[in-house]
């Protein structure tokens, strides 16, 4: 992800207007919100030192200066945290950039866990949000079990199947926040080939994640609410958390928690009827 820091922070510094700061905002303006100079002189540091962070070159730069800079910039934690990550990507070794990764795995204990919560979608993502395993009522309700292997990517299904604008009815709004969640991937993973590949495939192939890749926005999908819209089911309206998987932090597990006695708790304890006939 070559020029990730200065395209993140140009970003971020087009969405703070001089007022907001305490800076004169009249005269002419070639780009939206603040100039490299005025961040610079509002985190204490040389227009120089800024310059050179944005473009991604010379030495590793400290915690004090990113801490100033995301002050100024107004980041917050996960913003923050994203920052000090792709700072500093760019000093890793050679050697370990580009290795490809082993197939992850899932324990079987991992396995049980999730076929034990009958009541409850739920599945396993990996680092590129690649679907690693599944109970069946997950499966019921998102149909992994009929996808290939390269098809099990939440990215993909929600831009290059065109059936995901009807399964998803706020199907803009869980574009933006998978966008959100794989750019944050993929500054931590900086080093990954295939998360680039999916990247590109994705760029190459759908005008909408483009769109959205181009707003660096990143947030970590913890919890939320998504609905579904299943050709048998219905409407369902599924509560989620996320959990990471305790000896392997690049696995998540997901659960859809719907709220008992509700009309899509009903229609999933007869969707689950029918997968266990």
């Amino acid at each position: 992800m070559e020029g990730e820091v200065g395209d993140f922070l140009r970003s971020r510094r087009a969405r703070i207007q001089p007022e907001e700061v305490g800076l004169p905002g009249h005269g002419r303006r070639r780009v939206p919100g603040l100039r490299r100079e005025e961040v610079a002189q509002l985190a204490g540091v040389s227009v120089d030192y800024y310059i050179r962070l944005e473009q991604g070159r010379g030495p590793s730069v400290s915690d004090a200066v990113l801490d100033a800079v995301a002050r100024v910039l107004r980041l917050d934690a996960t913003e923050h945290a994203y920052l000090r990550t792709v700072a500093r990507s760019r000093n890793r070794r050679k050697g370990e950039r580009c290795r490809r990764q082993p197939a992850p795995r899932v324990r079987p204990g991992v396995q049980t866990l999730l076929d034990g919560m009958e009541r409850s979608p739920a599945f396993v993502l990996g680092r590129r949000m690649d679907v690693l395993a599944w109970n069946a009522l997950g499966d019921a309700v998102n149909g992994f079990s009929r996808m290939s292997p390269a098809e099990r990517n939440m990215p993909r299904q929600v831009f290059l199947n065109p059936a995901a604008r009807d399964l998803y009815p706020e199907w803009s709004a869980v574009a933006a926040t998978t966008v959100a969640n794989l750019r944050l991937a993929a500054g931590k993973y900086a080093d990954d080939p295939e998360l680039c590949a999916l990247v590109g495939e994705l760029s190459l192939k759908s005008e909408d994640f483009r769109r959205l890749w181009a707003d660096h926005e990143v947030r970590e999908c913890a919890y939320g609410v998504k609905k579904v819209r299943h050709p048998v089911a219905g409407l369902l309206t599924l509560p989620y958390e996320t959990l990471t998987v305790g000896h392997d932090p690049e696995q998540t597990i997901v659960v859809y928690t719907p709220e008992p006695g509700s009309e899509t708790a009903e229609r999933l304890a007869l969707l689950g009827s029918w997968t266990t006939v």
